[in-house]
């Protein structure tokens, strides 16, 4: 009985190797196209101090 087991396991063994996942890599048929509509906006404020507006405003 117990070599009918051992087959038995055997057999079933060499049927799960045979179903080994192939793993393939390949490059894309169709290039890779990237579509960016961006619309930047800038804005920048400088905000001084009451003290420094004068040195600034006052002749050299």
């Amino acid at each position: 009985m117990k070599s009918g087991n051992l087959l038995i396991c055997l057999m079933s063994g060499l049927i799960l190797s045979g179903c080994t996942p192939r793993i393939e890599v390949a490059a894309p048929k169709e290039p890779i196209t990237i579509n960016m509509n961006v619309k930047i906006d800038h804005q920048i404020t400088v905000k001084a101090d009451k003290d420094i507006n004068t040195l600034l405003k006052k002749p050299q």
